[in-house]
């Protein structure tokens, strides 16, 4: 897994571009506000060890970690504090959880990041030999949209900021969208704005031209999640009326086409 630096110098590295930075285990307080003192990556790691226990019982996955570093999330920390100090194990069921997202964020607790990376000063992410530059099935968009959920259902919101960043360097195809179109009208909040209308907003533009990619799937998503297909089609309108109000203020001025940083790829 890529991104040997360690959980200090991660948080350093993000401190410039993220203001909620000091949500790090390892990130220093301001000058001018009064911190408690810096807690050492050995004290973290003396802390107990609590196991966690993924998945149903079928497909359950055991992965342990430091309460130390659990606790950064209010779930968590609320669910460490019913532990018992008699030497009893310290267990913590998820059964619902998604093994690669509980992944991610555990590599973040200890490290400020998850694989894989962005590229400094660029939109892109790390290459790696696994990871196709094209997305086909929309599995990039998911790994990211599945940590993003799992962030704001932990409450870290700097992890919910990183993955929905990471979202917009994935190069995808149109069924690939549909896919993440779908997880994340079923798994987020409809007033969840950060996420849900980049994807109307992405669909509006595009749909022209990537529905016939996907004509089938584009159908039975918007049967599926109406809401989809009202916040695609308000977006479509809403555009329509915006350059009617240009051309009539403006006649003869072409008017600036929207663009998003995350585009589609017209291979099929």
């Amino acid at each position: 897994m890529a991104g040997g630096s360690g959980a200090a110098a991660a948080a350093a590295g993000e401190a410039s571009e993220n203001p909620n930075v000091s949500e790090l285990p390892f990130a220093e307080g301001g000058e001018s506000d009064p911190s408690p003192p810096r807690v050492t990556f050995a004290q973290y790691l003396a802390s107990p060890v609590v196991t966690l226990m993924i998945g149903s019982r079928k497909s359950e996955t055991i992965l342990t970690a430091h309460q130390g570093l659990l606790v950064q999330s209010p779930y968590f920390s609320e669910a460490c504090a019913e532990f018992a100090d008699d030497g009893s194990p310290r267990q913590i069921e998820l059964p619902a959880e998604d093994i690669e997202a509980m992944g991610c964020f555990l590599e973040f607790l200890y490290t400020g990041d998850y694989f894989p990376r962005k590229a400094p000063g660029q939109r892109t992410l790390e290459k790696d030999p696994s990871i196709p530059d094209v997305d086909m099935t929309g599995e990039q968009l998911l790994k990211h949209a599945k940590v993003y959920t799992l962030a704001e259902n932990f409450g870290l919101t700097h992890l919910k900021n990183l993955a929905s960043s990471k979202i917009h360097c994935v190069n995808s195809t149109a069924k690939g969208e549909i896919a993440y179109a779908r997880y994340v009208y079923r798994y987020t909040a409809r007033d969840d704005t950060s996420i849900r209308v980049p994807v109307a907003n992405f669909w509006a533009t595009r749909s022209h031209t990537l529905r016939s990619e996907a004509e089938e799937e584009f159908r039975s998503l918007c049967l599926e999640f109406l809401q989809f297909g009202y916040d695609v089609l308000t977006r479509v309108l809403d555009e329509k009326l915006k350059r009617e109000r240009n051309e009539k203020m403006h006649p003869g001025v072409p008017g600036s086409a929207r663009k998003r940083p995350r585009h589609s790829s017209t291979t099929a």
